[in-house]
Protein backbone atom coordinates (compact mmCIF):
# COMPACT_ATOMS: atom_id res chain seq x y z
CA UNK A 1 0.00 0.00 0.00
CA UNK A 2 1.22 3.23 -0.93
CA UNK A 3 0.60 6.81 -0.73
CA UNK A 4 1.22 6.84 3.56
CA UNK A 5 3.09 10.21 3.44
CA UNK A 6 1.85 13.95 2.82
CA UNK A 7 4.00 16.84 2.09
CA UNK A 8 7.22 18.13 1.10
CA UNK A 9 9.22 19.68 3.69
CA UNK A 10 6.51 18.81 6.84
CA UNK A 11 6.14 15.35 5.69
CA UNK A 12 3.63 13.03 7.70
CA UNK A 13 3.87 9.44 7.37
CA UNK A 14 1.47 7.34 9.20
CA UNK A 15 0.62 3.59 9.70
CA UNK A 16 -2.10 1.61 11.78
CA UNK A 17 -5.35 0.16 10.82
CA UNK A 18 -8.32 0.33 13.16
CA UNK A 19 -8.39 -2.58 15.29
CA UNK A 20 -4.52 -2.80 15.00
CA UNK A 21 -2.46 -2.32 17.85
CA UNK A 22 -1.82 0.80 17.22
CA UNK A 23 -2.04 4.36 15.09
CA UNK A 24 1.70 5.39 14.69
CA UNK A 25 2.63 8.73 13.20
CA UNK A 26 6.05 10.22 11.94
CA UNK A 27 6.47 14.14 11.60
CA UNK A 28 9.81 14.94 9.91
CA UNK A 29 10.99 18.65 9.26
CA UNK A 30 10.06 20.66 12.54
CA UNK A 31 12.81 22.28 14.01
CA UNK A 32 14.68 22.23 17.05
CA UNK A 33 14.12 24.20 19.71
CA UNK A 34 10.24 24.32 19.48
CA UNK A 35 8.22 23.45 22.66
CA UNK A 36 6.25 20.93 22.42
CA UNK A 37 4.18 18.31 25.07
CA UNK A 38 1.84 15.38 24.12
CA UNK A 39 -0.52 17.90 26.39
CA UNK A 40 -1.41 20.06 23.39
CA UNK A 41 -1.22 17.39 20.59
CA UNK A 42 -4.44 15.50 23.13
CA UNK A 43 -6.15 18.89 22.91
CA UNK A 44 -7.31 18.09 19.04
CA UNK A 45 -7.44 14.59 19.53
CA UNK A 46 -9.79 15.28 22.23
CA UNK A 47 -12.20 17.72 19.86
CA UNK A 48 -12.06 14.53 17.32
CA UNK A 49 -12.57 11.54 19.53
CA UNK A 50 -16.02 9.33 19.57
CA UNK A 51 -18.47 9.36 22.16
CA UNK A 52 -18.95 12.88 22.89
CA UNK A 53 -22.66 13.56 22.04
CA UNK A 54 -25.82 11.44 21.09
CA UNK A 55 -25.27 11.89 17.33
CA UNK A 56 -21.35 10.37 17.93
CA UNK A 57 -20.77 6.53 18.34
CA UNK A 58 -20.93 5.95 21.48
CA UNK A 59 -17.48 3.68 20.45
CA UNK A 60 -15.04 4.91 23.79
CA UNK A 61 -11.10 5.67 22.84
CA UNK A 62 -8.79 7.73 24.69
CA UNK A 63 -6.91 8.39 21.89
CA UNK A 64 -4.06 9.01 24.00
CA UNK A 65 -1.14 10.37 22.07
CA UNK A 66 2.37 9.45 23.21
CA UNK A 67 5.37 11.19 21.82
CA UNK A 68 8.40 8.40 21.23
CA UNK A 69 10.95 10.43 19.98
CA UNK A 70 12.17 14.03 18.49
CA UNK A 71 11.85 15.65 21.32
CA UNK A 72 14.13 16.22 25.01
CA UNK A 73 12.59 17.46 28.05
CA UNK A 74 9.79 18.71 25.70
CA UNK A 75 11.61 20.34 22.97
CA UNK A 76 12.02 19.28 19.50
CA UNK A 77 15.36 18.08 18.71
CA UNK A 78 15.02 18.50 14.99
CA UNK A 79 14.81 14.70 14.98
CA UNK A 80 11.58 13.18 13.56
CA UNK A 81 8.81 12.96 16.18
CA UNK A 82 7.31 9.41 16.39
CA UNK A 83 3.71 9.62 17.54
CA UNK A 84 1.69 6.77 18.58
CA UNK A 85 -1.82 5.77 19.69
CA UNK A 86 -2.84 2.83 21.00
CA UNK A 87 -6.22 1.18 20.04
CA UNK A 88 -8.42 0.54 22.90
CA UNK A 89 -11.60 -1.02 21.30
CA UNK A 90 -8.89 -3.77 19.33
CA UNK A 91 -10.06 -6.77 21.30
CA UNK A 92 -11.14 -10.17 20.16
CA UNK A 93 -14.65 -9.30 21.28
CA UNK A 94 -14.89 -6.63 18.70
CA UNK A 95 -12.60 -8.05 15.92
CA UNK A 96 -15.11 -11.40 16.21
CA UNK A 97 -17.99 -8.72 15.35
CA UNK A 98 -16.24 -8.39 11.73
CA UNK A 99 -16.04 -11.68 11.09
CA UNK A 100 -19.27 -13.33 9.75
CA UNK A 101 -19.37 -10.18 6.88
CA UNK A 102 -16.09 -9.95 6.23
CA UNK A 103 -16.97 -11.02 2.37
CA UNK A 104 -20.54 -9.00 2.23
CA UNK A 105 -19.84 -5.73 0.17
CA UNK A 106 -21.00 -2.98 2.77
CA UNK A 107 -22.60 -0.35 0.38
CA UNK A 108 -20.89 3.22 0.99
CA UNK A 109 -17.82 1.85 2.28
CA UNK A 110 -14.41 0.27 0.48
CA UNK A 111 -15.04 -3.39 1.23
CA UNK A 112 -14.99 -3.91 -2.59
CA UNK A 113 -12.50 -1.71 -3.55
CA UNK A 114 -10.13 -3.42 -0.63
CA UNK A 115 -10.97 -6.76 -2.09
CA UNK A 116 -10.40 -5.89 -5.78
CA UNK A 117 -6.87 -4.36 -5.14
CA UNK A 118 -5.51 -6.59 -2.44
CA UNK A 119 -7.50 -9.87 -2.27
CA UNK A 120 -8.15 -12.32 0.48
CA UNK A 121 -5.41 -10.61 2.76
CA UNK A 122 -6.77 -7.47 3.46
CA UNK A 123 -7.28 -6.10 6.66
CA UNK A 124 -11.20 -7.06 6.59
CA UNK A 125 -11.58 -5.69 10.39
CA UNK A 126 -14.02 -2.86 9.87
CA UNK A 127 -12.07 -1.68 6.48
CA UNK A 128 -8.26 -1.16 7.95
CA UNK A 129 -7.16 1.75 6.79
CA UNK A 130 -10.35 2.76 5.13
CA UNK A 131 -11.97 3.15 8.37
CA UNK A 132 -12.34 6.44 9.70
CA UNK A 133 -10.07 5.56 13.14
CA UNK A 134 -7.37 6.13 10.63
CA UNK A 135 -7.72 10.29 10.75
CA UNK A 136 -6.58 10.40 14.52
CA UNK A 137 -2.81 10.36 13.50
CA UNK A 138 -3.67 13.23 10.92
CA UNK A 139 -5.46 15.21 13.96
CA UNK A 140 -1.69 14.82 16.03
CA UNK A 141 0.35 15.69 13.25
CA UNK A 142 -2.25 18.67 12.53
CA UNK A 143 -1.58 19.63 15.84
CA UNK A 144 1.95 20.40 15.64
CA UNK A 145 1.55 21.97 12.34
CA UNK A 146 -0.73 24.35 13.97
CA UNK A 147 1.99 25.30 16.83
CA UNK A 148 4.24 25.96 13.94
CA UNK A 149 2.07 28.26 12.42
CA UNK A 150 1.05 30.65 14.86
CA UNK A 151 3.98 32.26 15.51
CA UNK A 152 3.68 33.80 11.57
CA UNK A 153 0.08 35.21 12.53
CA UNK A 154 -1.84 31.54 11.20
CA UNK A 155 -4.86 30.75 12.53
CA UNK A 156 -7.33 27.80 11.31
CA UNK A 157 -10.79 27.14 12.55
CA UNK A 158 -13.69 25.04 11.27
CA UNK A 159 -17.18 24.32 11.68
CA UNK A 160 -20.37 22.87 10.35
CA UNK A 161 -21.51 25.12 7.42
CA UNK A 162 -24.54 22.45 6.57
CA UNK A 163 -25.60 19.43 7.87
CA UNK A 164 -29.17 17.42 6.45
CA UNK A 165 -30.21 20.83 4.38
CA UNK A 166 -29.87 22.99 7.56
CA UNK A 167 -27.66 26.07 6.53
CA UNK A 168 -25.89 27.82 8.86
CA UNK A 169 -26.08 31.67 7.53
CA UNK A 170 -23.18 34.03 7.08
CA UNK A 171 -21.75 35.16 9.98
CA UNK A 172 -18.53 37.41 10.86
CA UNK A 173 -15.33 35.62 11.43
CA UNK A 174 -14.86 36.40 14.92
CA UNK A 175 -18.49 34.98 15.87
CA UNK A 176 -17.14 31.90 14.18
CA UNK A 177 -14.46 31.40 15.81
CA UNK A 178 -15.81 32.26 18.69
CA UNK A 179 -19.09 29.74 18.47
CA UNK A 180 -17.41 27.15 16.21
CA UNK A 181 -16.38 24.59 18.74
CA UNK A 182 -19.96 24.26 20.62
CA UNK A 183 -20.85 20.78 20.78
CA UNK A 184 -22.79 18.77 19.92
CA UNK A 185 -22.80 19.62 16.06
CA UNK A 186 -20.47 22.62 16.42
CA UNK A 187 -22.05 25.00 14.12
CA UNK A 188 -21.84 28.90 15.40
CA UNK A 189 -25.59 29.80 14.63
CA UNK A 190 -27.54 28.61 17.77
CA UNK A 191 -31.08 28.39 15.39
CA UNK A 192 -29.27 26.37 12.97
CA UNK A 193 -27.69 23.89 15.32
CA UNK A 194 -30.70 23.16 17.01
CA UNK A 195 -32.63 22.16 13.51
CA UNK A 196 -29.37 20.24 12.48
CA UNK A 197 -29.26 18.71 15.82
CA UNK A 198 -32.80 17.49 15.66
CA UNK A 199 -32.68 16.07 11.85
CA UNK A 200 -29.60 14.31 12.99
CA UNK A 201 -31.50 12.60 15.91
CA UNK A 202 -34.60 11.78 13.38
CA UNK A 203 -32.00 10.09 11.12
CA UNK A 204 -30.52 8.16 13.60
CA UNK A 205 -34.60 7.22 15.59
CA UNK A 206 -34.89 5.88 11.74
CA UNK A 207 -31.59 4.14 11.22
CA UNK A 208 -30.73 6.28 8.78
CA UNK A 209 -27.69 9.03 8.16
CA UNK A 210 -26.82 12.33 6.89
CA UNK A 211 -24.18 14.47 5.03
CA UNK A 212 -23.00 17.95 5.32
CA UNK A 213 -20.51 20.77 4.48
CA UNK A 214 -17.86 21.81 6.67
CA UNK A 215 -16.01 24.90 5.88
CA UNK A 216 -12.28 25.93 6.83
CA UNK A 217 -10.77 29.30 6.94
CA UNK A 218 -7.11 30.03 7.46
CA UNK A 219 -6.59 33.74 8.16
CA UNK A 220 -3.55 35.32 8.53
CA UNK A 221 -1.79 33.48 5.81
CA UNK A 222 1.16 35.33 4.16
CA UNK A 223 0.84 36.37 0.20
CA UNK A 224 2.80 34.05 -1.75
CA UNK A 225 2.74 30.47 -0.84
CA UNK A 226 2.17 27.86 -3.15
CA UNK A 227 4.13 27.19 -6.83
CA UNK A 228 2.73 28.15 -9.82
CA UNK A 229 1.75 24.66 -11.78
CA UNK A 230 1.51 21.46 -10.67
CA UNK A 231 1.79 21.96 -6.52
CA UNK A 232 -0.54 25.32 -6.68
CA UNK A 233 -1.58 25.39 -2.78
CA UNK A 234 -5.39 25.28 -3.84
CA UNK A 235 -4.30 22.06 -5.67
CA UNK A 236 -2.39 20.72 -2.84
CA UNK A 237 -5.36 21.66 -0.37
CA UNK A 238 -7.78 20.18 -2.92
CA UNK A 239 -5.56 16.86 -2.38
CA UNK A 240 -5.52 17.30 1.32
CA UNK A 241 -9.08 17.53 2.14
CA UNK A 242 -10.03 15.27 -0.31
CA UNK A 243 -7.62 12.37 0.54
CA UNK A 244 -9.91 12.59 3.97
CA UNK A 245 -12.55 9.63 3.64
CA UNK A 246 -16.41 10.54 2.93
CA UNK A 247 -15.13 14.07 1.53
CA UNK A 248 -16.49 13.90 -2.37
CA UNK A 249 -15.90 17.56 -3.29
CA UNK A 250 -14.23 20.25 -2.17
CA UNK A 251 -14.25 23.83 -3.55
CA UNK A 252 -11.97 27.05 -2.81
CA UNK A 253 -14.09 30.63 -2.36
CA UNK A 254 -17.15 30.85 -4.20
CA UNK A 255 -16.15 27.79 -5.79
CA UNK A 256 -18.91 26.34 -8.06
CA UNK A 257 -20.99 29.57 -7.79
CA UNK A 258 -18.51 30.80 -9.99
CA UNK A 259 -20.19 28.93 -12.92
CA UNK A 260 -23.05 31.27 -12.74
CA UNK A 261 -21.19 34.65 -12.23
CA UNK A 262 -20.57 37.47 -14.17
CA UNK A 263 -16.51 38.20 -14.84
CA UNK A 264 -17.26 41.88 -12.83
CA UNK A 265 -19.09 39.65 -10.39
CA UNK A 266 -16.09 37.47 -9.74
CA UNK A 267 -13.19 39.55 -9.80
CA UNK A 268 -11.65 40.40 -6.67
CA UNK A 269 -11.00 44.14 -6.72
CA UNK A 270 -7.87 45.44 -5.01
CA UNK A 271 -7.32 48.45 -3.01
CA UNK A 272 -4.91 49.21 -0.61
CA UNK A 273 -5.64 48.86 3.31
CA UNK A 274 -3.35 50.24 6.02
CA UNK A 275 -0.33 50.51 2.98
CA UNK A 276 -1.05 47.24 1.99
CA UNK A 277 -2.41 45.27 -1.25
CA UNK A 278 -5.88 43.66 0.20
CA UNK A 279 -9.08 42.80 -1.73
CA UNK A 280 -12.86 44.30 -1.33
CA UNK A 281 -14.36 41.12 -1.91
CA UNK A 282 -12.68 37.44 -1.64
CA UNK A 283 -14.56 34.87 -4.49
CA UNK A 284 -10.84 33.43 -5.13
CA UNK A 285 -10.79 31.91 -1.41
CA UNK A 286 -7.51 33.77 -0.91
CA UNK A 287 -5.60 32.29 -3.74
CA UNK A 288 -5.13 33.45 -7.39
CA UNK A 289 -2.58 31.36 -9.99
CA UNK A 290 -2.28 28.73 -6.81
CA UNK A 291 -0.86 31.30 -4.99
CA UNK A 292 -2.25 33.21 -1.17
CA UNK A 293 -3.18 36.23 -1.94
CA UNK A 294 -3.30 37.07 1.74
CA UNK A 295 -6.77 37.36 2.52
CA UNK A 296 -8.75 34.45 4.15
CA UNK A 297 -8.11 31.11 2.68
CA UNK A 298 -11.52 29.56 2.72
CA UNK A 299 -12.26 25.94 1.92
CA UNK A 300 -15.60 24.11 1.91
CA UNK A 301 -15.77 20.27 2.03
CA UNK A 302 -18.60 17.88 1.28
CA UNK A 303 -19.15 15.35 3.42
CA UNK A 304 -21.28 12.23 2.98
CA UNK A 305 -24.03 10.64 4.68
CA UNK A 306 -22.23 7.93 7.35
CA UNK A 307 -22.61 4.53 5.24
CA UNK A 308 -23.19 2.45 8.51
CA UNK A 309 -26.23 2.53 9.14
CA UNK A 310 -29.06 0.46 11.10
CA UNK A 311 -31.34 -0.19 7.78
CA UNK A 312 -30.93 -3.22 6.20
CA UNK A 313 -29.51 -2.63 2.31
CA UNK A 314 -29.16 -4.88 -0.55
CA UNK A 315 -25.76 -6.34 -1.15
CA UNK A 316 -23.81 -9.12 -2.39
CA UNK A 317 -21.50 -11.67 -1.29
CA UNK A 318 -17.95 -10.87 -3.01
CA UNK A 319 -16.35 -13.87 -2.71
CA UNK A 320 -19.60 -16.42 -3.42
CA UNK A 321 -20.88 -13.73 -5.92
CA UNK A 322 -24.45 -13.71 -4.55
CA UNK A 323 -26.65 -11.80 -3.65
CA UNK A 324 -27.32 -11.04 -0.18
CA UNK A 325 -28.63 -8.40 2.49
CA UNK A 326 -26.49 -5.98 5.07
CA UNK A 327 -27.48 -4.52 8.49
CA UNK A 328 -25.27 -2.56 10.35
CA UNK A 329 -24.26 -4.65 14.01
CA UNK A 330 -21.37 -2.19 15.14
CA UNK A 331 -21.44 1.39 16.64
CA UNK A 332 -22.28 4.15 14.31
CA UNK A 333 -22.66 7.80 13.94
CA UNK A 334 -26.09 9.58 12.27
CA UNK A 335 -23.66 11.40 10.78
CA UNK A 336 -19.76 12.37 10.70
CA UNK A 337 -19.74 16.20 9.70
CA UNK A 338 -19.32 17.27 13.29
CA UNK A 339 -16.04 15.20 14.01
CA UNK A 340 -14.74 16.07 10.83
CA UNK A 341 -14.08 19.54 12.06
CA UNK A 342 -10.76 18.85 13.53
CA UNK A 343 -9.70 16.73 10.89
CA UNK A 344 -10.18 19.49 8.23
CA UNK A 345 -8.20 21.59 10.27
CA UNK A 346 -5.35 19.34 10.41
CA UNK A 347 -4.86 19.20 6.39
CA UNK A 348 -5.54 22.75 6.26
CA UNK A 349 -2.85 23.17 8.87
CA UNK A 350 -0.28 20.58 7.45
CA UNK A 351 -0.99 21.65 3.69
CA UNK A 352 0.15 25.60 4.98
CA UNK A 353 2.91 24.28 7.00
CA UNK A 354 4.43 22.56 4.23
CA UNK A 355 3.54 25.36 1.85
CA UNK A 356 5.24 28.24 4.35
CA UNK A 357 8.60 26.04 4.86
CA UNK A 358 9.13 25.43 1.29
CA UNK A 359 8.65 29.29 0.49
CA UNK A 360 11.28 29.81 3.15
CA UNK A 361 13.66 27.45 1.48
CA UNK A 362 13.61 29.39 -1.14
CA UNK A 363 13.85 33.17 -0.23
CA UNK A 364 17.33 33.48 -0.70
CA UNK A 365 16.47 33.14 -4.65
CA UNK A 366 13.91 35.88 -4.53
CA UNK A 367 15.15 39.25 -5.54
CA UNK A 368 14.08 42.04 -3.73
Amino acid sequence: MLGNTFGRVFRVTTAGEAFGPALVGIVEGVPAGIPLTEAEIQRDLDRRKPGQSAISTPRQESDRVRILSGTLDGVTTGAPIALVIDNEWATLKHIAAYADEKDIIKPGHATYTYFAKFGVHRDWVADGRANGRETAMRVAAGAIAKKLLAPIGVEIVAYTKELGGVRCPEMSYERIKEHADEPPVRCPDPEAAERMLERALDAKAKGDSLGGIVEVIARGVPAGLGEPVFDKLDANLARAMMSIGSVKGVEIGAGFAVAGMKGSENNDPPYIREGQIAFRTNNAGGILGGISTGEDIIVRLAVKPTPTIALEQETVDMVRRRSSTFRCKTATDPTIVPRMIPIAEAMMAITLIDHAMLARSQEHRKES
